[in-house]
């Protein structure tokens, strides 16, 4: 796909953009300019049955339709999904969505409204938007992290989203970061993935292991082991746990080393993070950042930014996902 995205005048002035993540899915009529004109949320992971979770965003979307005029103004809808294949238009083996094997989520969304519908990796959508409408603008070699349910990526290279021979380049929260016998199982099948220690979730997991194996008093332990979310982990550091601090250190650390390895095959201008987990501001990103300096190779020393995403809650995957609804 080319640096931007085919955005033309049209008489339909309107698409539909799809952010669907493991937890919640959101979804945002976008006009020609990439102003967010309505926007509405279900729970992804309260559909077991894909045609039910297809029939309650349709009902979601009616309010959202009304503001736009009617499904007569829409021209297309995008959807950035997990393991969203841009070739095919399924979902292909998606290890955070309860949906099994192939799903053919875009050809779903055509038959239920009666629009031409483009899928891509969530990812891939999250980095589009960032290149079109954010902190990447202009950039035509970088590579977007997300940080939610699980580690995402999307690779922009000489101007274009890689997608490889078969729609999935880019898996990288599916390398292996630890080959130990205490590596984290994945949903993916392997041990030691990326996203079992870098996401939200394995932000989680991190902090019950550590508070097992430590003694230390912490704010943490309020909470029940298996309600401990990666907020509660930055709260708890904004009030000087030094449990909280080690957890995020360990996770930026581990990050940090998986992106200095990344920079080999790409040499990226920047390397974008998205997500709720970036939430956690210095906490996170300075770990990052020193972990990166410390395993880079020398030739690309000081040359990829470390950035966060500007875009606002989902934004960038929406408008990312939103692009697609203008092709032709």
């Amino acid at each position: 796909m080319d640096f931007q995205p085919n955005i033309q005048t049209s008489e339909k002035p309107y698409v539909i953009g799809l952010d669907m993540g493991g937890t919640n899915s959101v979804f945002g009529i976008v006009d020609q300019r990439g102003n967010i004109i309505s926007q509405t949320v279900i729970s992804t992971k309260a559909y077991p049955d894909v045609s039910d979770y297809v029939a309650a965003a349709v009902e979601a979307l009616q309010p959202c339709l009304e503001v736009a005029g009617g499904i007569d103004n829409i021209k297309g809808m995008g959807i950035g999904a997990p393991n969203g294949n841009f070739y095919t238009g399924c979902i292909e083996y998606a290890a955070n969505l309860l949906w099994d094997g192939v799903v053919p989520i875009g050809k779903l969304f055509e038959d239920a409204l009666g629009i031409p519908c483009r899928v891509t990796n969530d990812a891939n959508a999250a980095a589009l938007g960032e290149m079109t409408y954010g902190v990447a603008r202009g950039m035509k070699n970088f590579v977007m992290i997300t940080l939610g349910t699980g580690v995402g990526s999307g690779i922009v290279v000489d101007g274009k989203v890689v997608y490889g021979c078969d729609g999935f380049a880019g898996e990288l929260g599916h390398a292996i970061v630890d080959r130990s016998p205490e590596a984290r199982q994945c949903g993916c099948s392997r041990k030691g993935c990326l996203e079992t220690y870098c996401s939200a979730t394995g932000v989680a997991r991190t902090a019950r292991l550590m508070l097992e194996k430590s003694d230390a008093p912490s704010p943490l332990r309020n909470i029940a082991p298996d309600q401990i979310t990666s907020f509660d982990v930055f709260q708890a550091a904004e009030a000087g746990d030094p449990i909280a601090i080690e957890i995020f250190n360990y996770t930026g650390e581990k990050l940090g080393h998986a992106c200095a390895n990344f920079a080999l095959f790409s040499a990226p201008e920047a390397f974008v993070f998205f997500g709720g987990l970036t939430k956690a501001g210095h906490w996170i990103m300075d770990p990052i950042a020193k972990a990166y300096d410390e395993e880079i190779l020398g030739i690309y020393k000081g040359k990829a930014k470390l950035l966060v995403s500007t875009l606002k809650g989902s934004e960038a995957a929406v408008l990312g996902a939103s692009a697609l609804g203008w092709e032709e």
